[in-house]
């Protein structure tokens, strides 16, 4: 797993656009998530928390830093807003295509995955979660797009 900075980010913003298609912009975690939003609450049912998204997209996440891989969206795919309790928080992603995630967590460091959950699929896992907001970005590790599930779980 990665951890970066917002700071480290806007660094890097540069290198995601350079290695973005004309026109697909930029890394942007405070746009509109593309398949919804959420507020969770440590305890939540029914878990996992499931959702559809298409993954992908035209940035190439490993300018983000090692561990980072995978084209990605430049908004995020998904939001969760999370009031922590003493549960741990994952998240996994998957598909029939190899994915990975990309997570801006309330810290402000982004959290990489390429395989952690076995068959091509990403996992992440927060063991002392904080509260707040956790935008997810799920990418796919040869570019292009393809369905997926995105699984969030305190279990």
């Amino acid at each position: 797993m990665t951890f970066l900075t917002r700071a480290a980010v806007g660094t890097l913003l540069l290198g995601v656009s350079a290695c973005a298609t004309a026109g697909s912009g930029y890394l942007d975690p405070t746009a509109a998530p593309s398949y919804g939003q959420v507020t969770l609450n440590a305890g939540f049912t029914p878990d996992p928390y499931l959702v559809d998204v298409v993954a992908g997209g035209d940035l190439d996440a490993s300018s983000l830093g090692s561990g980072c891989a995978g084209g990605i969206a430049s908004s995020p795919d998904f939001r969760v807003t999370y009031r922590a309790g003493s549960y741990p928080l994952s998240f996994a992603a998957i598909s029939g295509a190899d994915t990975t995630l990309v997570i801006n967590g309330p810290d402000g460091q982004y959290h990489c995955d390429d395989d952690s959950g076995g068959d091509g699929d990403p996992f992440i896992t927060f063991s002392n979660p904080q509260s707040g907001v956790y935008d997810i970005w799920v990418g796919v590790y040869d570019g292009g797009t393809a369905d997926a599930v995105l699984y969030v779980s305190e279990e």
